[in-house]
């Protein structure tokens, strides 16, 4: 049998190839809300969350003015950025809206809530919050329930109301 990972493993960072810096640290500070913790010239940058070294870096190494890749190739579908809850994911939400962001959609997966909209490269991000545990729908044999059903975005947005 083979063994598992360790079960505390996480994602550290990701690492996008970008055509424009300058425009890439804009969408990921101005729009996300990311912060600048180091920056190579022109080709790289690194942004945080709450001052870790990087969650995201940003280069331009292969890829300076280069076009997104077309349809039906392979690479990153998109990546997840996780908020702390409900009330973090509305507040970031609110903020893509206000930065008149495109969002190309937004689901409930019963184990979490999440919004999907796309870089200025064309890099898939998906934000979302997961529900507590306890909550996650199990089926019969007592495996995750995982589903994709519209996200109630009014009740999401409510939570912009609600004092914590």
């Amino acid at each position: 049998m083979n063994e598992t990972i360790h079960p505390q493993t996480m994602i550290g960072h990701v690492h996008l190839k970008v055509s424009d810096l300058d425009r890439s640290v804009a969408f990921y500070t101005e729009v996300l809300g990311f912060e600048v913790m180091a920056r190579l010239g022109n080709s790289a940058a690194f942004l945080s969350a709450g001052g870790y070294h990087h969650h995201l870096g940003l280069n331009t190494w292969e890829s300076a003015g280069g076009p997104p890749p077309p349809p039906g190739t392979t690479g990153l579908y998109h990546f997840a950025i996780l908020l702390p809850n409900r009330q973090k994911l509305a507040r970031t939400v609110k903020r893509v809206i206000d930065h008149n962001w495109p969002i190309d959609g937004a689901s409930d997966h019963g184990v979490s809530e999440a919004i999907y909209f796309q870089d200025p490269d064309g890099n898939g991000i998906e934000i979302y919050a997961d529900r507590p545990r306890e909550q996650w729908p199990k089926g019969k044999n007592g495996e995750l329930d995982m589903y994709t059903r519209p996200l109630n975005f009014d009740s999401l947005m409510q939570e912009l109301e609600v004092v914590r």
